[in-house]
């Protein structure tokens, strides 16, 4: 029987191989995602977790933060016991909810956070609706922070605007909405926001801007405070009463829209809005000064209240004087700038100090900082020196041309009276006379230690000009120098701080002084300080005029005060033939008046 023929390997039948099954394929891939998933999540959360921790590693710890420091404030007081200026963070009275009307919260909610109650902290609605008005309006109108994040921004943040400061911002804001209630946020917010003029909180501001405690403001007085956290300065009702009382309206506009009041209660409350009148800035430069020379005497770090000797209606008289002058008279004369002070000849307590024209416009003290010459006003230590030596008033001195090396001396009426009378030397304001004295008293390092004595604190020329007033001194310490002429030749220290009173440094001979005052007073009732004279008074002064009219000084004493006033331009400029015994003397007597 024959064979079957062999197959060769290439004609065998080909082998169907099973196909692999998708099933592993499938579960093998998943296994390798799901590996790729862990790692990215390890690692995604190891970067998540370093870039936080660099985000937080220098943030403030809030416990801290809310036991924050502050700075202490200082309190002035004048003589009767008004406040009339604050330094550092004024703080009221923490105050809960419950202790203030439900329409303060209410008003806070309105302006600055209507979603407050309803949102974690963060409300991007809030953020949407804001930019939106924002746009519409062409302005910034409405902020996008949330009360909490404004109390996290405010307690522990800086006002940089960088991307990490908005992510620690964020970060506190939920730990703050982790760790209060809504209550408590919105109390903390109440008590520590900055409302302005140095205020913190509600309460400060409330005592500050109305006289009342938080506990008792009225529904525009708490929609006024509600809207001064946007802009603290610009509605502040101190500085810019018209704008706080549009902001009030828009506050009152703002919770009727939200229902917290109805409209005819917002309608009737703006109605109501009546500001005190605005005080003046009264005082600025006296505040400025004695906060500054206070700093030795309260406790470091430490709130305080200083009783000063400021005189209030003296104040408000000196500044109204000077302004009215400056206004008037004193702008065709080209004098745009002056400075009085006025205090006790027998304790040198300051009454009243107007550094300049205005204070909101320059808080540099002309009568403190400023140093300019005296002109003749200085002459009164050349005439006490004199008579130290043993020269009388009656006795004569010579008014005639001298020559100290190539300097010589000259009157302003360019005349000579030959010999006259000491006193009438000081009466007319004789230069030449001034000059001989001088010589007579020992020269200029005499004259000199005389009015160091009396208080002049500058440094003095060693040269005959001295006699003619070329050294530069301030208006309060010539004031202040003066003041022993008229209370019997006691030195004393200019202050603006009540003081007990010091033991009496006697600086002159009473005699002497009383002498001095004798000449000063012929020089207010037959010289060239006509113009100060007050009726019904005694009036004894002297005036001070330096080259080219560029100061014009008179300083003098009425019923135990001495007032001193100093007229002129910052920058040196002539004024238009303005002499001692013309605007200064009139401005002294418009003040000693209007004083008595």
């Amino acid at each position: 029987m024959p064979r079957a023929p062999r197959l060769v390997p290439d004609q065998r039948r080909p082998r169907v191989r099973a196909p692999l099954r998708p099933v592993r394929v499938g579960r093998r891939r998943r296994f390798r995602l799901l590996g790729y998933a862990v790692i990215a999540a390890v690692w995604g959360t190891l970067a998540l977790a370093t870039m936080l921790l660099w985000f937080a590693h220098d943030m403030p710890r809030p416990e801290a933060a809310l036991e924050a420091a502050r700075r202490p404030s200082l309190t002035l007081q004048d003589r009767s016991g008004h406040v009339f200026a604050t330094f550092g963070d004024v703080v009221g009275e923490p105050l809960r909810l419950t202790d203030v009307p439900a329409y303060l919260p209410a008003a806070a909610v309105a302006i600055e956070d209507r979603r407050f109650w309803r949102h974690p902290g963060v409300d991007p609605i809030g953020l949407v609706r804001a930019a939106w008005v924002n746009l519409t309006s062409g302005q910034v109108v409405q902020g996008g922070s949330t009360i909490t994040q404004q109390v996290a921004k405010n307690l522990f943040l800086t006002n940089a605007r960088t991307f990490r400061r908005k992510v620690q911002e964020l970060l506190l804001t939920l730990w703050l909405e982790r760790t209060f209630s809504k209550r408590e946020i919105l109390e903390i917010w109440l008590n520590r926001v900055y409302l302005g003029a140095g205020t913190w909180g509600v309460d400060a501001a409330a005592r500050m801007y109305f006289g009342v405690s938080a506990r008792r403001v009225t529904l525009w007085q708490a929609a006024m405070l509600a809207g001064l956290p946007r802009a603290p300065s610009r509605f502040n009702p101190r500085t810019d009463p018209s704008a706080a009382v549009a902001r009030a309206r828009t506050v009152l506009t703002a919770m009727a829209d939200s229902g917290a009041i109805s409209l005819e209660q917002s309608r009737a409350a703006s109605a109501q809005i009546v500001l005190p009148p605005t005080p003046r800035l009264a005082a600025g430069w006296f505040a400025d000064w004695v906060a500054e020379s206070a700093q030795s005497l309260i406790p470091e770090n430490a709130d305080a209240t200083v009783h000063t000797t400021l005189d209030g209606p003296a104040q408000a008289i000196a500044e109204s004087q000077l302004g009215a002058l400056l206004d008037g008279p004193g702008a065709t004369a080209g004098v745009t700038q002056g400075a009085v002070v006025v205090l006790d000849a027998a304790t040198g307590a300051v009454r009243a100090m107007v550094g300049g024209r205005d204070y909101r416009q320059s808080p540099f003290n002309r009568a403190v900082l400023a140093r300019r010459q005296p002109g003749s006003a200085f002459k009164p230590f050349v005439w006490l020196a004199a008579l130290e030596k043993g020269v009388q008033p009656d006795d004569t001195v010579l008014d005639a041309p001298i020559r100290m090396g190539n300097w010589s001396p000259a009157d302003f009426e360019r005349r000579y009276l030959g010999e006259i009378t000491v006193e009438e030397a000081l009466v007319q304001s004789i230069n030449t006379s001034a000059v001989r004295l001088m010589q007579q008293a020992g020269g200029p390092r005499a004259i000199a230690r005389v009015a160091v004595r009396l208080g002049v604190a500058d440094k003095l020329p060693n040269d005959a000009s001295l006699a003619l007033g070329t050294g530069e001194v301030s208006l309060l310490e010539l004031a202040g120098a003066y003041a022993a002429f008229f209370n019997g030749g006691i030195r004393v220290t200019p202050h603006g701080v009540t003081m007990r009173p010091h033991a009496a440094q006697p600086v002159m001979d009473p005699d002497l002084a009383a002498l001095m005052v004798r000449m000063m007073t012929a020089v207010v009732t037959r010289g060239t300080g006509r113009a100060a004279a007050v009726s019904g008074h005694d009036v004894a002064g002297k005036t001070g005029t330096t080259q080219d009219y560029r100061d014009a000084w008179f300083v003098g004493c009425i019923d135990g005060r001495v007032i001193g006033v100093w007229l002129g331009n910052d920058d040196n400029r002539p004024m238009k033939s303005v002499q001692g015994g013309g605007l200064p003397a009139r401005l002294f007597h418009d003040i000693a008046a209007s004083m008595r």
